[in-house]
């Protein structure tokens, strides 16, 4: 005889009128069952969640920007900070359909500018300008109102700065050893100025390591220094390339060496320090984009992207002729570039006896 097949519903009934037997010790068991499904129940929560934040924030980065951008630069016009932030805020706004700004924020060793970005915490607001204005800040002072690591966030390296250290035409000096030689000859008789950042701090501790005495002059403006060295008010001055550029092809200062591993292209016939015996003043100076505080590396990385794309041979030309190495580099390498740059200021302070206060 054929049995009957059980529909669902009565499978079902059969199950609801079983009588439920306790198991031993079924408590335990339950309680290990569910103590192997939580945390996976909670791992996929973290998982879902992650892959929407970063949905969340791939969409934040393609709708990028909402609104006008601003480019705060620690220095004043026609320095290379300046040049390369103009140029490139020209065609990103072209680019994105949004307006560009660049804020001049000279003086206070670079602190006026980053205070005005830290300010802003707004990821349309960006820093422009060379990591090696804060990188010698630990060196050079006890408190700071920001913090390197967390509130400058590298997007992208845009070229490295060839620093020059120039002399008055009118002394006549033709190396960097004759000028060491006319400062320990003149003691405390000669003065110097530099750009603030990394430009002060190889200078002045290139002049003391090679022990000579040589009077500070601050500036909170950089761009005034050139032409009180043309007219030899000052005597020695270290800044980029692009600010002693004009002064330098008018004949009225004379560049002695500069600071890159290779020659500049705009000025092929200038010694690097290496090449003038003293490779003390080998220094890699990077320059950037830097946006604020937790800004999402795919914002970053977009960005990066931008200014990859509108590097044209126009920009190219311009950035080099102002005595500037093109390097566009993301997020990752720039931040690989600016660790560089410090472990070599660590170098130089160890050296000179610097210890960093922070």
């Amino acid at each position: 005889m054929a049995r009957r097949q059980l529909s669902v519903a009565d499978r079902y009934s059969a199950t609801l009128s079983r009588p439920i037997r306790p198991e031993p010790l079924s408590f335990v068991a339950e309680a290990f069952r569910w103590g192997a499904v939580v945390p996976r129940l909670l791992a996929l929560a973290v998982l879902m969640l992650v892959a929407q934040l970063g949905a969340h924030s791939r969409a934040e980065a393609q709708a990028y920007p909402t609104r006008t951008v601003r480019f705060i630069v620690p220095f004043g016009a026609a320095s290379a900070s300046d040049i390369n932030a103009r140029l490139f805020a020209d065609r990103l706004a072209a680019r994105w359909g949004k307006p560009v700004v660049v804020e001049n924020r000279p003086g206070g060793d670079g602190l006026v500018a980053i205070g005005a970005f830290t300010a802003a915490a707004d990821d349309h607001t960006l820093l422009f300008g060379p990591a090696g204005t804060f990188a010698v800040h630990p060196y050079e002072y006890e408190k700071l109102p920001y913090n390197a690591e967390l509130d400058l966030v590298p997007i992208a390296d845009v070229s490295t700065v060839i620093l020059a250290f120039s002399t008055p035409a009118s002394l006549g000096l033709r190396s960097l050893a004759e000028f060491l030689a006319l400062a320990r000859a003149q003691p405390g008789k000669l003065n110097a100025a530099a750009s603030s950042g990394n430009s002060d701090f190889l200078m002045f501790g290139f002049l003391k390591q090679s022990g000579v005495e040589v009077a500070k002059v601050p500036y909170r403006d950089i761009l005034q220094a050139p032409n009180d060295l043309a007219e030899a008010r000052i005597h020695a001055l270290m800044t980029s390339l692009a600010v002693v550029q004009p002064q330098m092809q008018a004949g009225r200062v004379k560049v002695l060496a500069v600071t890159s591993r290779t020659r500049a292209p705009a000025a092929p016939d200038i010694p690097t320090g290496a090449e003038a015996g003293y490779p003390a003043l080998d220094l890699e100076s990077v320059m950037g984009l830097f946006g604020p505080r937790g800004m999402a590396l795919d914002l970053r990385e977009r960005i990066a992207g931008d200014l990859a794309a509108v590097l044209d041979s126009t920009v190219r030309e311009r950035v080099e002729a102002t005595g500037q190495i093109v390097n566009m580099r993301g997020p990752s390498e720039f931040a690989a570039s600016i660790a560089r740059l410090r472990a070599k200021l660590a170098v130089t302070a160890s050296v000179l006896g610097i210890k960093p206060a922070h």
